[in-house]
Parts: C-alpha cells; structure tokens; sequence
C-alpha cells in the first residue's frame, strides 16, 4: 500500500511538472487580452448582426453563431501556433507564400463578388488577403534573417524583396482591396527597416511608395472618391462621407457612457456594414468614450507585450516575427479607428478580434499564438524588465550600432 502512494505521489508530481513545462513561458497577460477582445467581438457582432441578418434572409443570430464557429477555429489555431516552434516556419515560408499568391490567383478567377470586390472564395467564408498579411510577415521575416549579410545590396537584397511585396501586393489590388495592399507594404518596409536596411535604401522605398500611392489613387476611382472625402471632411465634417458623417452621429450619441450594449440606433438607420469595418462606431455609441477608450488600451497592451516578446527573443527571426506580428494587429486596430473619426482616408479594413468576419478572425488569433511561441522559446535570462516599447529600436540599433552591416565592411563592435 506505501509502495502504491509512493507512485502515486511520483505520477503527481510528474504530471504537476509536465503542466509546469506547458505553462512556462507563455504569456498569459497577451492571451488574456486577445480571448477578452474575441468574446467582446463576439458581444457587438451579436449587438450589430441581426439587421443585416435579416436583409441576407438569414436568422437573426445567423453572424454571431458562424463568428462563434470561427472563433472555436481561431482558438485551436492559438494552441497550434504557440506550441509550433517557430523556426519551423524557414522550411515552411516560401510553400506558405507560394500557396497564398496560389489562393489570390484563385479569387481573381473563382471568387465572389461582395459589394463590388472580389476578395472571398468557398461560399465567401475565405478571405485570402487576411491570410496574405500574417504569410507576408513570415515569409519577409525568414527572408531578411536569411540575408543579413546581404541585406544593403539593392540587387540581392531590396529588389528581391520589393519582387515579392509587389506580386502580393498587385494581386491584392486587383480584387480590389486597397487596405490589405497598404497594409501588406507597410509592414514589409519596416521590417526592413527593423532587420537593419540602410538608411539611402529606406528613403528610396519611401519615394516610391508614396509615387505608388499617387498613382493607385489616380487610377482607382475608389481611391479618388475617398480621398476627395477626406479632405472634404477634415475642412468641415458635414462634407465628409455619408459613411463617416454616420459613423460620427454614432459616437456623439454614445456620449461618455453609451447607451448600453444592444441599444444603439445608428445601426438601425443606415450605417454601413455596422457590424464589419464600422464596428467600432457601434462599440463607441453602446460603451462610449469609456468603453472606447479600454479598447484603445486593450491594442496598446499586445503591443506592449509583442514588443516585449521581440525584445527577449533569442534570435533575430523572433524578434522580427514579434515585433511584425504585433505591430500589425495594432496598425489595423489603430487605421479602423482612426478612419471611423475621419483622421485617415476610407481604408476597409477590420478591426481585429471584433469585426465580424471569419478570416481576420482566425488570422490574428494565428498570430498571437505565435507571438506565445516566440515567447515560451526565449531564453529564460531575459526575464528583468525594461523599457519594452524601446525594443523596436533595440532591434535595429543593437549596442548603438546597426545590426547589418554594409557590404565590403566589417560591422564595428
């Protein structure tokens, strides 16, 4: 019977170590707030959804069950990713690229159309733009780890990179879907700027990036049309677009307080997809500027944590991804806000773990997952505290010198 305990007592405690093991590391402030973010969604997609429900001839909780569905898959997606090492993803990036720009030449042969894009394939529930952001980050993170030693050389370094950010980015506009477009290219050029590309480098992207933009704009009527209303709202906000002037009605009825979850009127008089991109009005008017602003913090601290994560991570490919993954959920989160209140063109987007849509959804829970992995993978020295938000400097700057050297230099120590 002793002998019994005794085996007892070690099957406990080998069971109390495993569980230690799974636990170490991981960072439960992150995956705390990214869960209070989905559930949240999940409460305004059920408060916003019924209307345009019932304009689709579906039932009225038709948008919050398949949000829930989605967000079951999301959450299996966060326990693979956490627990898939990250370095993996350099075997993996060029087929996960290969097989997204294969997705985005499918939407422009087989996709449905939505609104006047086409961005979604399989009965609209695949949007593959969503999943080109996260590819994207991967993909150019492994690539600019691969080439540090060759990253100032324009022709092995930035050609090769602009090549791939361009296809993506084309294929993207094509559908079109110029947020995604945007995004995608923003966050390649700073991870460039992160893995150390010189400074001459960086201003010849920026150049051309802005004469891109003016000529996207030019070409596309969408993009005329927005910024038109743009400039036309920051002069006067009853010139600005009906989306925007709506989306404003929303938030000054919310007040401080809002009028209470469910009870928003907006939604009920002609807000446009109140419960995809203009989301955050509906949050505004129903919390108020308290609710709003808890979201505001809420992004803020995945930043503050992704960075954090960047920051110890044991190598460059982490830190790279962390500090990608993290300041895109926060880029999208901070553009869909910021065009709700006419401080940024029409741009589309969602924002992340609220919106309704399954995709965005599911990719950004993908990529928290990772930045857990990155987390739990980091040495477990760098666990002192810090200025965490100085990581993004840390990772270009490391000792007050740049990580890449240029060719036909040896770097200074």
């Amino acid at each position: 019977m002793g002998e019994s305990t005794f085996v007892n007592q070690s099957n406990l405690r080998g069971a109390s170590s495993q569980l230690r093991n799974v636990r170490q590391g991981i960072d439960f402030v992150l995956l705390g707030v990214a869960v209070a973010l989905t559930l949240f969604g999940l409460l305004m997609v059920y408060s916003a959804g019924p209307k345009f429900a019932v304009f689709a001839e579906k039932p009225p909780d038709y948008f919050l069950i398949r949000q829930l569905l989605w967000a079951g898959v999301g959450m299996v997606a966060v326990g693979i990713t956490a627990f898939f090492d990250y370095h993996f993803y350099r075997k993996l990036s060029v087929w996960m690229m290969l097989a997204t720009i294969g997705s985005l030449f499918v939407v422009m042969l087989l996709g449905e159309s939505t609104l006047g894009s086409t961005r979604s394939i399989l009965g609209s529930s695949v949007r593959p733009s969503e999943l080109a952001k996260l590819v994207t980050i991967i993909y150019v993170s492994v690539w600019l780890n691969s080439k540090r030693e060759v990253l100032n050389s324009i022709s092995l370094g930035l050609l090769p990179l602009g090549l791939i950010l361009g296809i993506t980015a084309i294929l993207i506009l094509a559908q079109p879907d110029l947020s995604a477009a945007i995004t995608i290219m923003i966050i390649g050029g700073l991870l460039f700027f992160l893995a150390g590309g010189a400074w001459r480098q960086i201003v010849l992207v920026v150049a051309v990036a802005v004469l891109v933009g003016w000529l996207v704009i030019n070409i596309y009527p969408t993009g005329r049309t927005r910024v038109t209303d743009y400039m036309a709202g920051l002069q006067n906000p009853l010139n600005a677009s009906y989306h925007v002037r709506r989306s404003l009605e929303a938030i000054i009825n919310g007040g401080v307080f809002g009028v209470g979850i469910g009870h928003s009127s907006t939604k009920f008089t002609g807000l446009p997809v109140a419960h995809t991109d203009s989301i955050f009005a509906i949050v505004t008017e129903e919390t108020g500027l308290l609710g709003s602003g808890l979201l505001l913090i809420a992004y803020l601290v995945i930043l503050w944590r992704g960075l954090s994560i960047a920051r110890k991570a044991p190598d460059l490919l982490g830190q790279l991804l962390a500090a990608g993954i993290s300041i895109w959920i926060t880029l999208e989160a901070f553009i869909n806000m910021a065009v709700m209140v006419n401080l940024l063109p029409h741009a589309g987007n969602a924002l992340p773990f609220i919106s309704y849509g399954g995709s965005s959804l599911v990719v950004t829970l993908a990529g928290v997952g990772i930045l857990l992995n990155i987390g739990r993978l980091s040495e477990k020295s760098n666990t002192q505290g810090g200025n965490t938000f100085a990581s993004v400097v840390d990772l270009r700057w490391r000792n007050g010198w740049r990580r890449v050297s240029r060719p036909g230099r040896s770097p200074r120590s």
